[in-house]
């Protein structure tokens, strides 16, 4: 593929490292195929490119029940083989946000990072504020992870991101969420999919498919890419987008999965669809 990738793997710092599921590793291996794709390929046709990480964590994580660390997706985006100009870092726990402080000041001392504390969704504002103005001189193109624990997007978040020339790599934790809530979500009680999608019609089209309940994960996924496409981005039917499974029971957990206005990207992204299936072949 043309661009160099660093070992997914961490040593342990004795900084704040939270654990996660033995999954991860998949998620982690895609990002840093496609942020290494994306910085490298856009080098030379923007003038300035921005990683945006609106759940950016401690920088750390560690494999659940292992002494496994793996590189979170701010430390992946740091050191791609062609840094990004800036990046914007959002995280909500203080002290994850002590540690990716502490973490990025040891790994890349001479990046541009803005810490931005607080919930994404809360400080839109000062996220949008940190990107660079954009004009005839001075393109800017923007990389947007948003990697939330739940299926808690806010979609007003994202449109008010879209205003700008940004693609976004969106986790769609649907999997499990959707069957365990499945009728709180269905009858209306709950508006968390109202605003993950933006709108509340989901629920008619839904009931109007009469289809299998087991269908109400790719629906949802379907039905956030629709959403983006009122934004003005190209559509990523699910082929287009990465099943991630659990280790231990195969379950489906979540989809990640690339919004672009670029055909350019989106051929980004099948390489790394293609690609991310090899555990080894592509870290130096």
């Amino acid at each position: 593929m043309g661009v160099a990738f660093h070992a997914p793997h961490a040593e342990d710092d004795g900084l704040t490292c939270p654990e996660v599921g033995a999954w991860a590793e998949t998620k982690h291996r895609l990002l840093a195929l496609y942020d290494g794709l994306f910085s490298t390929g856009m080098k030379n046709k923007w003038d300035q490119r921005v990683y945006i990480d609106l759940y950016a964590g401690a920088g750390y994580s560690r494999i659940r029940g292992t002494k496994t660390i793996l590189r979170g997706s701010p430390i992946i985006a740091l050191t791609v083989a062609s840094s990004f100009d800036k990046y914007i870092f959002c995280e909500e726990s203080a002290d994850r946000l002590t540690a990716l402080k502490a973490r990025v000041k040891r790994i890349a001392p001479g990046a541009s990072v803005s810490f931005v504390p607080g919930r994404c969704d809360s400080q839109i504002d000062r996220i949008c504020a940190e990107i660079p103005k954009g004009s005839s001189n001075n393109k800017v193109l923007s990389l947007c992870l948003v990697d939330p624990f739940d299926f808690g997007i806010k979609f007003e978040t994202l449109r008010r991101l879209s205003a700008v020339f940004v693609d976004f790599v969106v986790l769609l934790a649907i999997g499990m969420d959707a069957n365990r809530n499945y009728d709180h979500y269905v009858d209306g009680n709950s508006t968390e999919i109202d605003e993950a999608l933006g709108n509340t019609q989901w629920r008619e089209r839904w009931k109007a498919a009469g289809i299998r309940r087991s269908d109400f994960r790719p629906f949802l996924a379907d039905e956030f890419s629709m959403s983006m496409e009122s934004l003005g981005y190209l559509k990523t039917p699910l082929d287009r987008m990465k099943l991630v499974r659990s280790d231990d029971k195969n379950l489906p957990l979540y989809y990640i999965a690339l919004f672009s206005r670029s055909e350019t990207a989106l051929k980004f992204w099948d390489d790394v669809l293609k690609y991310s299936t090899d555990q080894t072949a592509f870290w130096d």
